[in-house]
């Protein structure tokens, strides 16, 4: 029987396969060519094209399982996510499709013959929709595959929906469109909800499986339908309802993929309680996030990349709502690749983009999450009613990032809705006001243009006298600036070296002997180098002369590690190969980092050649050498340029011994001796065919070598080792401590059956019927489903409840022998004590387990257990 998604996936495509299908992958999420649609949110989109005549295929028939976001527009299920059985952002839809070939009668028997036959579903749990005045749908169904006429449900026209909620379809105002056929699976009685069309059809008792819409009419501009002259079929099935009822649950996020994600990011947060609607949400946007990204969308404010960028802050939120206080979402991608088998290829080609793409996002929203949530909380508890202004909502999506659909997820928690209108009028009062003003954002670095140009004297001098060009704070350029305002200056000519090439922008002070303006950062604008600080002392002011000075240490560690990055892509060329080149870099005072194309990992043994090579050209301690010269000349010499660096027809080249030359405008060392050290303290991949190395020179190398020969020093004192043989004691103490578990598992289990002998003798009648109900104590969950067994097989005729009371978390198990179920069914008997302890449970008659988040409530509900079994047993 195929249960998990894997298998259900597969069997689908094979079933339609064998059935002349063409198998065609997923396209991706991004829809190609068609400005209609922010993402893939149906199978038939990557066939539009060919329902409209507009492209032709080598065949007529195909089958799919089409990723799906509904994240936006017109199809949003965003709000809906973690709070229903069945809304996601992300979803996989099983579809056949025919373009021409077969019609109404072949695509019902597929249908049909794959839900009862393949998937063997019992044909009295289905019903089917039909559009009210489908007479020849109604036939096929009633006189050719036996679908009884009480469970045929004609269903007419819904003037508010376009879409396929009235059983009419259609692509847009104008163009294919047709009826509708729906199968739907009745959950059971036991679930609330009536069949479609009746008062009670919103419920989630009858869950519509499979859609099929016969394309048979094309719509003109003025209402009218013409018959198509082929006419086609587009279906559908959710994978994830179809895996909740052949995995005999009710929601879809207790399936096997939600179930793995959900418990690994419980695992990782530090979460007991599953059932918690956050690590759905969770769960659900690591789907769609990661995806949206393996496609090429990535995290930004506008289109595509903000609506992903709306769904990474809403897990990140939820995150943080469990107590998570680190980077978390991210960690799930490796489970998610995992649990998605097949339909994971291309995700885990760019697994390390993703993640890479998912940590910075998450940790940028966390240096704005804690405060836009203080202020959002301080605004619901003065809030009177149960509306939040616009303005307020504006506010946090202007100042802290805070999309307004994350404001109201906040609220709704609260039962307060958003006055989304007042938010729009603020939006658009926003827009008016930054195209009248022209206003510029805080981020300087794009929003200035600057005509000024300023001489860079930094190679040879730290320090100089020089005078203000110009000044601007928040955008605008002003005369004067006083203590305490942050601003950018710009001088006629300075020391400070601005950001570029990966090297950061220098720091330091501009200074009178009144006035002191600290630069914290040094970016180019234009042709301007601008001193990004504040004003700590005095007043500056325009065509002032300050002392420009250079912090001396924080640059010269900065050159340490710009210079070894030079030797570091020369090594890497030498040890891995000449197809080595640079992709990237960040030089910091403290550390560097080198981004380089390479098709697989670096082995311990590259790496330490690699370090070898580096520090063996520092002890030989080449002069540095800089000259200019003309771009061919400097290519004709050998010389690398930088990645994503743009360079003049004069460049300045850099030179090492005969090891190393590049062209680069950054500031070095004076001579390879004067970096001391090179460590490597990381090395990985960021992307298909990109690696990444991450190293610390000098002082900052020494530190990390002491602080590693430090923990090799403690583990070994814990071994009562020598340092040189640590690896051989280790593994003697890892072997031995496998030896004590196992052993320890075998006496867990004689000490459960002892355990059971004693208990037996503590078993109460009730009725007649021999009951024991006990809370255990120094007894693991694990061991208690063993034990109920054991105590079945002594008490022979009987009922068990045991259960165990751990930090904020219960674990229950009732056992019923097999000749008392008729009586007593364990699953009902688990469910009502864990009601009363914040958990839910079930399983067969003759066993059930549950669990709680309540202990502090254990006592009384097992008090209650004779009263609810005397009942029973009367």
């Amino acid at each position: 029987m195929y249960q998990t998604t894997k298998e259900l996936r597969n069997a689908f495509l094979e079933y339609f396969g064998t059935h002349g299908h063409e198998v065609v992958d997923s396209s991706s999420l991004v829809p190609v060519n068609d400005p209609t649609l922010l993402f893939t949110n149906a199978g038939m989109n990557q066939f539009k094209d060919v329902f409209l005549g507009a492209d032709k295929r080598s065949y007529s028939r195909a089958t799919s399982s089409q990723r799906c976001v509904r994240a936006g527009g017109k199809h949003n299920d965003l709000d809906n996510v973690g709070y229903t059985a069945r809304h996601h952002t992300f979803f996989e839809m099983l579809g056949n499709f025919s373009f021409g070939d077969y019609f109404k009668e072949e695509a019902i028997r597929f249908a049909w013959s794959f839900l009862t036959e393949t998937l063997k579903l019992p044909k009295e749990k289905l019903c089917v929709t039909i559009y009210e005045t489908d007479d020849e749908a109604f036939d096929i169904w009633n006189k050719k595959i036996g679908v009884a006429e009480e469970n045929l449900i004609r269903i007419g026209d819904n003037k508010g929906s376009a879409y396929a909620s009235d059983n009419f379809w259609q692509m847009g105002d104008t163009g294919p469109c047709g009826p509708c056929t729906e199968i739907f699976y009745d959950h059971g009685e036991h679930i609330w909800g009536g069949r479609p069309g009746t008062p009670e059809e919103d419920g989630d008792r009858f869950i519509e499986i499979w859609n099929i819409v016969f394309m048979q009419y094309n719509r003109q501009a003025n209402g009218e339908m013409h018959p198509l002259p082929k006419p086609s079929v587009d279906t559908g099935m959710g994978i994830e309802r179809i895996a909740a009822i052949m995995q005999g649950v009710h929601s879809n996020y207790e399936i096997d993929i939600f179930k793995q994600l959900i418990a690994k990011a419980a695992d990782i947060i530090g979460v007991t309680d599953l059932e918690n609607k956050s690590l759905r949400v969770i769960a659900d946007h690591i789907r769609s996030c990661s995806f949206l990204i393996a496609d090429g969308v990535m995290p930004s404010n506008e289109g595509r990349g903000y609506v992903l960028r709306r769904i990474i802050r809403r897990a990140v939120r939820h995150g943080n709502k469990l107590g998570a206080t680190d980077a978390f979402f991210y960690k799930l991608v490796p489970t998610l690749i995992d649990v998605m088998g097949d339909a994971a290829k291309g995700l885990a080609q760019t697994q390390a983009i993703v993640e890479k793409s998912l940590k910075a996002e998450e940790e940028q929203f966390a240096r704005t999450l804690e405060r836009g949530l203080g202020i959002l909380d301080t605004a619901l508890n003065k809030l009177e009613g149960d509306v939040l202004d616009g303005e307020t909502a504006f506010k946090l999506y202007d100042t802290y990032g805070f999309p307004v659909d994350l404001t109201a997820d906040v609220c709704r928690e609260r039962e307060i809705s958003v006055d989304e209108s007042g938010f729009e009028v603020a939006m658009a009062k926003q827009r008016s006001r930054a195209q009248a003003a022209g206003q510029f954002n805080t981020d300087y670095n794009d929003a200035l243009v600057i005509e000024e140009k300023t001489d860079f004297c930094g190679y040879t001098d730290l320090s100089l006298a020089s005078e203000v060009m110009a000044i601007y704070q928040d955008g605008q350029e002003v005369d004067r600036v006083h203590v305490g305002d942050d601003a950018v200056v710009i001088l006629k000519q300075t020391p400070f070296y601005a950001e570029s090439g990966g090297q950061c922008g220098d720091k330091g002070t501009l200074r009178t002997q009144d006035c002191t303006f600290t630069v914290s950062d040094t970016q180019k604008y234009g042709q301007a180098i601008g001193h990004v600080g504040k004003v700590t002392q005095g007043t500056i002011t325009k065509a002032q002369e300050l002392n420009a000075c250079v912090d001396h240490d924080n640059r010269q560690r900065t050159e340490l590690n710009h210079s070894v990055t030079h030797l570091l892509h020369a090594a890497l060329r030498q040890i891995l190969g000449s197809h080595v080149s640079q992709k990237g870099s960040l030089v910091e005072p403290d550390k560097l980092r080198f981004d380089f194309s390479h098709f697989e990992a670096v082995s311990a043994t590259e790496l330490r050649q690699v370090e070898q090579v580096v520090n063996e050209q520092i002890r030989l301690n080449h002069p540095l050498h800089s000259e200019v010269m003309n771009i061919d000349e400097a290519k004709e010499k050998g010389a690398m340029a930088l990645f994503g660096e743009k360079y003049d027809a004069e460049v300045r080249v850099v030179t090492m011994g005969d090891f190393s030359i590049e062209l680069c405008g950054g500031t070095h060392v004076g001579r390879t001796g004067d970096i001391g050290l090179f460590k490597i303290t990381s090395e990985g991949g960021i992307a298909a065919g990109i690696r990444r190395i991450e190293a610390v020179t000098g002082e900052a190398a020494m530190c990390y070598i002491a602080k590693q020969q430090g923990e090799l020093a403690a583990t070994a004192e814990l071994l009562k080792a020598d340092p040189l043989s640590v690896v051989s004691k280790l593994k003697i103490q890892l072997d031995r401590s496998k030896s004590l578990e196992k052993e320890l598992a075998q006496l867990k289990d004689k000490l459960a059956a002892a355990t059971s002998a004693d208990l037996v003798g503590e078993a109460q009648e009730i009725n007649g019927i021999k009951v024991l109900i006990k809370k255990l104590d120094n007894v693991e969950p694990g061991a208690l489903r063993g034990l109920q067994d054991e105590l079945k097989q002594k008490l022979k005729s009987g009922i068990v409840v045991l259960a165990i009371a751990g930090d904020k978390k219960v674990s229950l198990i009732v056992g019923v022998t097999k000749d008392l179920t008729s009586k007593v069914k364990a699953g009902e008997l688990v469910s009502s004590i864990a009601a009363q302890v914040g958990g839910k449970g079930g399983g067969r008659p003759d066993m059930a387990q549950a669990g709680g988040s309540q202990p502090e409530n254990l006592d009384n509900a097992l008090s209650q257990v004779n009263a609810w079994l005397e009942e029973r047993l009367a």
